[in-house]
């Protein structure tokens, strides 16, 4: 069994799990964390993550972000400037992509029963604009059932660590390793 295949069955275990009622919108995250070599191989393997959902009662919504960033830059009156010099695409500026991602996945999120999944996939195509963590915090108040983001990086003694490149970071999402069982929440 290869890792992506480990992490189907781990994700299966987990989501077949009853869910805890009453948490806030932060402890509702579960992060599918997979090894970055592993993308395109997670992507084939998506249906059989929706199967397990739906096997255990729940909804399934998949959102992909890998070219949000082009949809939105496509909309950008000045992006003829950004491309010319890319440093004037700063922080405050990719606070509006932020944003705009929120916009696009809220809806969702909203629309979402509390025994639903909303699935995010793509996020490998935010780095260096967004931080997971930064679009996962802003995404909180609008989960009603569960957000799982398909995680790219590692995760080891309580942190988080994108694409292998960033520093780790604590967040509260619950990780789902394609080494481990099912976990609680």
């Amino acid at each position: 069994m290869n890792r992506v295949e480990a992490l189907v069955r781990a994700w299966a275990s987990h989501v077949a799990i009853p869910w805890v009622a009453g948490l806030s919108g932060g402890e509702r995250v579960w992060f599918c964390v997979y090894d970055k070599a592993d993308e395109r191989r997670k992507r084939l393997h998506l249906p059989e993550f929706e199967g397990a959902a739906k096997r255990a009662g729940h909804g399934w919504e998949m959102f992909d972000l890998t070219d949000s960033f082009a949809r939105w830059m496509a909309t950008e009156e000045y992006r003829d400037r950004y491309f010319e010099d890319p440093e004037l695409l700063d922080a405050d500026k990719l606070v509006d992509f932020r944003d705009y991602l929120v916009r696009l996945v809220a809806p969702l999120l909203e629309r979402a029963s509390e025994g639903d999944v909303v699935a995010l996939s793509g996020v490998g195509s935010l780095f260096a604009f967004v931080r997971v963590s930064e679009l996962v915090h802003a995404l909180e108040s609008h989960i009603r059932g569960r957000l799982v983001v398909f995680f790219p990086g590692e995760y080891e003694n309580g942190n988080y660590r994108f694409l292998d490149a960033r520093d780790g970071w604590s967040y509260r999402a619950i990780p789902i390793l394609p080494s481990e069982g099912a976990f609680s929440a």
